[in-house]
């Protein structure tokens, strides 16, 4: 180290030193959203197209709690409208145009209860697709921004070692807590939904983003499939909100002086 840096780190030291007292001061970033919403005073939660487990119903419940984050958290008006029956659609429109025609060799859509997995869910994609359908549906709402897209919330089990605390006492009766590992098999879901926001004047899709939550329980808990949901689904609400609306990320900053 040269004879200047140690001078330096030296001054910076006696003035350290100097500095006895601190304050700390709350501080908020903000993020600005992923889409922008300005063109729309309006926003239409449509419904989705729900599959994994009939023990939840995903598409009610996903419109509902995204219909009450949006009136709390957002500045556009949501529209109270009935659901869109999306897998009618696609039974009945399987392909509306030759922009939205399955490829060759692809499966006809599935009936919801059969609908596991990513890949059962590539057969809708049309549906999504059909700007007629969507830019109609606009119309008829004075065309707001749309929500629709897809929920996968499917049952999962894993078994591993999981670190547990057990509390020990000794011959003289002192208590004390030491982490041991356990193999064991745990239950739980996962959560994959696929937000697609659609511009209700043309019909085009603007963005989409997909989450995967997923949550472990241990044998003897015994938590309710909709609970699970709703616990799943309460991690990625800031991620869909961030993109509609700007977040603030609250933080803290010390200062000397």
């Amino acid at each position: 180290m040269t004879a200047r840096a140690l001078a330096l780190l030296a001054s910076l030291a006696v003035s350290g030193a100097g500095c006895t007292n601190y304050y700390e001061i709350a501080i908020e970033t903000p993020i600005q959203p992923k889409l922008d919403v300005t063109p729309f005073q309006r926003v239409l939660v449509a419904g989705f197209i729900a599959g994994g487990t009939d023990e939840v119903d995903a598409n009610t419940e996903t419109v509902r709690l995204l219909r009450s984050q949006l009136r709390t958290k957002s500045n556009l008006r949501v529209i109270v409208a009935e659901f869109v029956a999306l897998t009618e659609l696609a039974s009945e429109q399987p392909g509306a145009d030759e922009a939205t025609t399955p490829a060759n060799g692809a499966e006809p859509p599935k009936d919801p209860k059969e609908i596991n997995d990513e890949k059962d869910l590539e057969a809708y994609d049309h549906v999504f697709a059909n700007a007629a359908f969507w830019r109609k549906l606009g119309e008829e709402y004075q065309n707001p921004l749309i929500v629709t897209g897809t929920i996968l919330f499917t049952p999962h089990q894993r078994a591993g070692f999981v670190q547990r605390e057990r509390e020990v006492v000794d011959a003289y009766g002192r208590r004390s807590v030491s982490p041991t590992r356990t193999y064991m098999e745990r239950k739980g879901f996962i959560l994959r939904p696929k937000f697609i926001f659609i511009d209700g004047r043309t019909g085009t899709p603007l963005y989409s983003e997909t989450f995967r939550e997923e949550v472990l329980y241990n044998p003897q808990q015994d938590t309710p499939p909709l609970s699970s949901y709703f616990e799943l689904m309460d991690r990625l609400i800031p991620g869909f909100l961030g993109t509609l609306s700007s977040q603030k990320i609250k933080g803290s900053r010390v200062l000397l002086k």
